[in-house]
């Protein structure tokens, strides 16, 4: 018996990275996963090798999250979770930030949320209720320089969280976030995603700096944060959990070390 057996699942920015990770665990704990993205090619291949559905998905525009809750409910028949995954980052000092960085950043991150849950929220009542997972970060609990737009999103991913939890309770909907440090992706090192790039170089740097700053001394991986939102997603693990933001850094949250 999988933890998810049965469940239906929209997970968003599942096509790499995290979501990727989340996706795979959740098929292979049973669940029926919407595989959600805007690179098609990703998604629609890692959609197939799964068994699961593809749906194209800007987090940003409301007719996308219309078109992907109608496609879900003609392949599945109801939606009982969603994972808030999908996130854009970008490195800059806020007095240099273009306003119209600093709005895209938060179209994606901090409207698609807002969007999933009220475009999802009312799905997943209707079959009885369920689950949603918003992914925010270690930089919405407290300040990292250079990211000040994508701190500034994952900060009101969490007050998103907390207002949903308490409104959506009495609908049997559980509503967390889960909030990851440096974890081990595109994100984190965006020389992957260059083919000119030398990204195993780019990956020992980022390495020797985490080694320092994260308290376990390394980066974190993708599919430990997938577990996190396993356990968030289940309805027997987490079923007294709601409204809560869940740290996943290595400890780097906890404090500096001068020694």
């Amino acid at each position: 018996m999988g933890k998810l057996d049965g469940r239906v699942v929209i997970v968003t920015g599942a096509a790499r990275g995290q979501g990727e990770q989340e996706a795979r665990l959740f098929v292979a704990e049973g669940a029926r996963v919407v595989v959600a993205d805007v690179i098609d090619d990703q998604g629609e291949a890692l959609a197939k090798e799964l068994g699961a559905l593809y749906v194209h998905l800007d987090v940003s525009r409301e007719e996308d999250w219309r078109s992907a809750v109608a496609a879900t409910k003609d392949a599945y028949g109801r939606v009982d979770g969603l994972v808030n995954n999908a996130g854009i980052l970008r490195f800059n000092s806020l007095v240099d930030t273009p306003l119209d960085e600093f709005q895209r950043i938060l179209q994606v991150n901090q409207v698609g949320v807002f969007l999933g849950i009220k475009t999802v929220a009312p799905e997943i009542a209707a079959a009885g209720g369920g689950t949603i997972v918003n992914t925010a970060s270690y930089t919405g609990l407290t300040g990292m320089a250079y990211v000040g737009a994508y701190s500034a999103s994952k900060h009101a991913i969490i007050g998103l969280t907390r207002v949903a939890a308490l409104e959506l309770a009495a609908r049997n909907i559980r509503v967390n976030a889960v909030c990851p440090g440096a974890i081990d992706t595109a994100m984190s090192n965006p020389a992957l995603l260059d083919p000119e790039a030398d990204s195993e170089k780019a990956a020992r740097g980022i390495d020797a700096l985490y080694r320092k700053v994260v308290p376990l001394g390394r980066i974190g991986k993708p599919e430990e944060v997938a577990r996190l939102v396993l356990f968030l997603t289940s309805q027997e693990d987490s079923a007294y959990i709601t409204g809560q933001p869940f740290v996943i850094d290595g400890g780097w949250l906890a404090g500096v070390s001068i020694i």
